[in-house]
């Protein structure tokens, strides 16, 4: 079984060789882990997956400073607020769809592509309908909007919408396999709204997603997303990523959804910015022992971010390498 295999399979419920490894992010710190580039890096950090290259759109002030093309406000790359809150400011702060082109450079991803051939090539970015809207709009301004002018959600999500659908499916157009849609919807304490709310205006959202592209879409989410699985199931995501290990028990997901959704992730990513090995290695047994042989993909809660202790991250991608290899030889 080649690695495209491996999480192919994985994602259909069917028991692959090993667990894949399938880390979503890496980039961020791919310098200081010794990778010759930032999507070279998962194949030489031994992740079943790669990412596809992705570019900003060109003069963007997203993770700037200044006020992005989507309506939201950043400060030195910190996300402050959003500006967005009339249908004028929908149509300005709304790219043409057409612009989704440039996102991507054909010649650099064909020849990612080729250098490895074996991989599952996905693109993943934090573009989703609901995370896009209340960050364009400011989350105060976003949830009393869902109360006061439900139309205007409504239409701001399908404007979101439609550019999610235009950025993924060019990216299935180059050949991606997989999707994964970031779109954090949670917080420690639950959902950022309520159930009843997510069925009326993201749901249609997320099903429309699903049911336009022809790969596997996971959705990313931080935060405690329970309450809301039900309904990742009802919308088509194969896979749920994050399943911070403070916020959602592993065991407890994986009995409820084993056969309806593959999850991915539970490593702490705390540990990864301390200087204790074993905690590291520790953190590694308990997710694979947790997640099982099938339905269950290996990587971090989150992502490999800036600031994280390279030593300990390190030590994370040589041990899942070396637990993960003696699980097959084991089988």
């Amino acid at each position: 079984m080649n690695s495209r295999d491996r999480i192919l399979s994985t994602l259909n419920h069917q028991t692959p060789d090993r667990t894949p490894r399938f880390e979503v992010w890496i980039d961020a710190l791919h310098a200081e882990l010794g990778a010759s580039d930032p999507y070279q890096a998962y194949a030489e950090l031994g992740q079943d997956a790669v990412l596809m290259p992705a570019e900003s759109l060109p003069e963007s002030n997203a993770w700037k400073t200044g006020v992005d093309e989507w309506g939201r406000v950043w400060n030195d790359g910190q996300y402050t607020g959003g500006v967005l809150d009339t249908a004028a400011d929908l149509r300005h702060y709304s790219p043409p769809i057409s612009l989704a082109q440039h996102l991507f450079d054909p010649q650099r991803i064909s020849a990612l592509r080729a250098q490895y051939s074996e991989h599952c090539l996905f693109y993943g970015t934090h573009i989703g309908p609901f995370m896009n809207s209340y960050m364009a709009m400011g989350l105060e301004r976003f949830c009393m909007r869902l109360a006061d002018d439900p139309g205007f959600i409504h239409a701001l999500m399908h404007a979101r919408t439609d550019w999610c659908l235009a950025v993924f499916s060019r990216a299935v157009e180059l050949g991606a396999e997989v999707i994964v849609m970031g779109d954090d919807s949670a917080h420690h304490g639950g959902p950022m709204i309520s159930p009843r709310m997510w069925r009326e205006f993201v749901l249609p959202c997320h099903r429309r997603i699903v049911e336009s592209l022809p790969v596997p879409v996971i959705w990313h989410s931080d935060g405690d997303i329970t309450k809301l699985l039900p309904m990742a199931v009802t919308a088509g995501f194969v896979g749920i990523h994050g399943l911070e290990p403070w916020s959602m028990s592993l065991e407890t997901i994986k009995s409820e959804y084993a056969g309806k959704l593959t999850l991915i992730g539970n490593a702490d990513v705390r540990l990864l910015c301390q200087p204790d090995l074993e905690l590291v290695r520790s953190e590694i047994r308990r997710c694979l022992q947790a997640g099982g042989p099938n339905g269950y993909m290996f990587s971090s809660c989150n992502s490999i971010f800036a600031g994280m202790n390279p030593t300990a991250v390190q030590e994370f991608f040589r041990y899942q390498a070396e637990i993960i290899s003696a699980q097959r030889n084991n089988a």
